[in-house]
């Protein structure tokens, strides 16, 4: 029997975990904002997540803002003891549900703590710097303010380890100067390849890529491509997707979110397939075609 373990472990700080892991930010409200459509099947997915082997969850308190993290600590309180929880900080969340960059000291000790409470620990595991210079994407900017006030808090025993999200090769290079960096967030999939080479750096040293939305912003040719190819698999084109990043580089880490039963199944049923190398390149090329419109 297939298990998500198929795919894999990978150090995460000093914790070893299964490379398939679970995203929650699609378990708050439209816009993830707000409470859920459905509470009982929230709870239900992440239970069902654990249960299958999922030993690595990713989250933050502005998402809802609290709610996800309360949901978890509901759904899943006391935890397991193999399990990570992941975090992220610097932004907030408007009564207008708008993103706002939230990087002050202040601000900063005030979402750790918010954390802290929400999911009912005492040290958070890995906290991600979530940077926001820029609305859409990764700016550059220099992190040293906001990552030396997440690294006095861990010097408190607050925070375990302390990644990046939404950083450029720079800014990674920056805060490894600063403190010990075990992860990084970033926006990557196969129409999205502006990491290749931080990707390959951060493997060479170990240090796992978490890439999100792993089919966000695709063009209708560049889905039509990827769609052609699950149907010859007998897949959706978002497990296509998963196992390309899953083959991609040994340092990856997947959080395929989703707030569905049925969905939470296919995403983990990745660990059972596999890419031929015929079919690999063949979907590297989505990336070379983006590159050329």
């Amino acid at each position: 029997m297939t298990t998500i373990a198929s795919a894999g472990t990978f150090a995460l700080g000093d914790r070893s975990v299964k490379r398939l892991g679970y995203g929650a930010m699609q378990l708050a409200g439209p816009g993830v904002f707000g409470l859920p459509k459905d509470r009982k099947t929230a709870l239900a997915v992440l239970r069902e997540a654990v249960k299958q082997g999922v030993d690595h969850i990713d989250t933050s308190d502005f998402y809802g803002p609290h709610v996800t993290n309360q949901l978890i600590r509901e759904a899943l309180h006391p935890y397991p003891d193999d399990l990570v929880i992941v975090t992220k900080v610097g932004a907030r969340r408007g009564s207008d549900a708008s993103w706002n960059p939230a990087f002050s000291t202040e601000e900063l000790v005030q979402a750790v703590h918010d954390n802290l409470r929400n999911l009912g620990l005492d040290k958070l595991d890995v906290v991600n710097l979530r940077l926001m210079f820029d609305a859409h994407g990764p700016a550059e900017g220099s992190i040293e303010a906001p990552l030396t006030a997440l690294a006095n808090l861990q010097q408190q025993g607050l925070i375990r380890h302390i990644g990046l999200s939404n950083a450029t090769r720079q800014q990674v290079a920056e805060g490894r100067r600063i403190t010990e960096i075990v992860c990084v967030q970033n926006q990557y999939n196969l129409a999205h390849r502006g990491d290749d080479a931080l990707i390959d750096e951060l493997a060479a040293e170990r240090i796992p890529y978490v890439p999100f939305f792993p089919l966000g912003g695709f063009s209708p040719l560049q889905s039509n491509t990827l769609s052609a190819v699950a149907a010859r698999l007998g897949a959706t084109p978002m497990q296509v997707a998963l196992a390309w990043l899953l083959q991609r580089a040994p340092n990856v880490l997947l959080i395929p979110g989703t707030s569905s039963l049925k969905h939470l199944h296919e995403n983990l049923d990745v660990a059972s397939l596999t890419l031929t190398d015929d079919v690999f390149t063949e979907l590297d090329r989505i990336s070379s075609a983006n590159a050329r419109t």
